[in-house]
């Protein structure tokens, strides 16, 4: 074994020149699969802590019809006493927050935008001290301030706010539905833009005080929904029993939903990207299985004779066999050293610097909740499963040609030209 091992490093270099293009061309394909399979993990982790942190929170209590009508919003399924659950869930040591959500007209006037329009929106209405304790869009704030508790002051997003050229001191008009069916208006003025890494939040975003909204609409103190923050570490399932069992004890028809089950189209399009992942990795091999392919036949064709030789001077098919399988694997073992070692450097960029597709989030919902700069991450088990398919696809694809080239007979291998 030791001599074959020496035999087969020694008509590597031998033949080097074919022999690093093609551990060049497993390289290059180990590395742009690293590079994206880096980008696709940094793009979820990212997306998934702006979902929970601007976005879904991690956990939301919900009326039980509520979740099937949501598109509705309906005011009319809401949580009773909503404080009474929040505190339940302070003192169980959970951070929460009631939150009331409505759709409306968002009446504009000439004297601030230019000219008097409407359009659809989705507002939130939040308790303005406890909702910082859950989300953290107050942080982001590019101008202005807080709506305060009482008031008929608006938070707007910053995205939203350039589509209608709203700036901080400006008044709109809500209209909508109150609660039981009636039409209200309610005059609110902008006291802050909000810029946060959240596409979708900075697209459509409209917080307005609970209290003032619970007056307007006649909720009467009622909530559409109680969002929760668990830690990063937090097991998910777990809590989310935990607080089921919480809230059946008020005996309200309450349920409880994590945030992949409110981002259900979000875990759809990831599940997607982790089949186009695949089918790219398989590209990849499947470019090096032709590199490799290619450079077993030609070293086949031209070593003949030499195959013939060998097996005349006693060496049996099943070693000239493992000769060219192992001169292979060294192939694939130097094209996946300078692949991953590539990926590696490429990878460092990525993490710390990553790649500004701001131009295009700005004009498209791509549906990734990330605002501008994509950035990579580690993932190691990526790194180490894409080293080793490298050094075993290169085996893989040898191991046919050449079978076929130890079927010759011996005579036939040494008048080969």
């Amino acid at each position: 074994m030791k001599f074959l091992m020496l035999l087969a490093v020694k008509n590597l270099s031998r033949y080097r020149r074919r022999t690093l293009i093609t551990a060049t061309v497993i390289g290059v394909g180990l590395m742009l699969f690293l590079m994206i399979d880096s980008l696709l993990v940094g793009i979820d982790r990212e997306s998934v802590r702006n979902l929970k942190q601007y976005e879904t929170a991690s956990l939301k209590v919900m009326h039980t019809e509520y979740w099937e009508d949501r598109i509705l919003m309906p005011l009319d399924v809401s949580i009773p006493q909503p404080y009474d659950l929040v505190t339940e869930l302070h003192d169980a040591g959970y951070r929460a927050t009631p939150r009331t959500r409505f759709s409306a007209d968002l009446i504009l006037y000439s004297e601030d935008f230019g000219e008097d329009g409407n359009i659809p929106v989705q507002v939130t209405a939040i308790d303005t001290a406890l909702d910082s304790t859950v989300f953290d869009l107050e942080q982001t704030l590019m101008t202005g301030r807080y709506p305060e508790m009482g008031s008929n002051e608006m938070v707007i997003g910053s995205w939203m706010a350039e589509d209608i050229n709203a700036e901080v001191g400006y008044w709109v008009t809500l209209v909508t539905r109150g609660n039981g069916g009636f039409f209200e208006a309610m005059d609110m003025k902008i006291v802050g833009i909000v810029n946060c890494p959240n596409p979708n939040v900075n697209r459509s975003l409209l917080l307005v005080p609970i209290d003032t909204i619970s007056d307007y609409l006649a909720m009467e103190g009622l909530a559409t929904e109680i969002a929760i923050a668990l830690p990063d570490s937090a097991d998910i399932s777990h809590e989310k029993e935990r607080i089921g069992s919480l809230m059946a004890a008020s005996g309200a028809p309450l349920t409880v939903l994590s945030w992949d089950e409110m981002a259900s189209d979000y875990i759809a399009m990831i599940e997607a990207e982790t089949g186009s992942s695949s089918v790219i990795l398989f590209l990849v091999f499947l470019i090096a299985a032709v590199g490799i392919s290619n450079t077993m036949i030609m070293a086949i064709n031209e070593r003949v004779r030499e195959l013939g030789m060998m097996r005349a001077l006693g060496m049996s098919d099943r070693q000239i066999h493992l000769l060219f399988i192992l001169e292979s694997a060294g192939i694939g073992l130097l094209g996946s050293l300078v692949g991953t070692a590539a990926g590696i450097l490429a990878n460092l960029y990525l993490v710390h610097y990553g790649i500004d597709f701001g131009f295009l989030m700005r004009e498209m919902d791509l549906g990734y909740r990330i605002q501008s700069i994509f950035r990579g991450a580690w993932h190691v088990r990526g790194i180490l499963t894409t080293f080793t398919m490298g050094i075993l696809l290169s085996v893989i694809v040898s191991w046919f040609p050449t079978r076929r080239a130890t079927k010759q007979d011996i005579p036939s291998c040494l008048r080969h030209q």
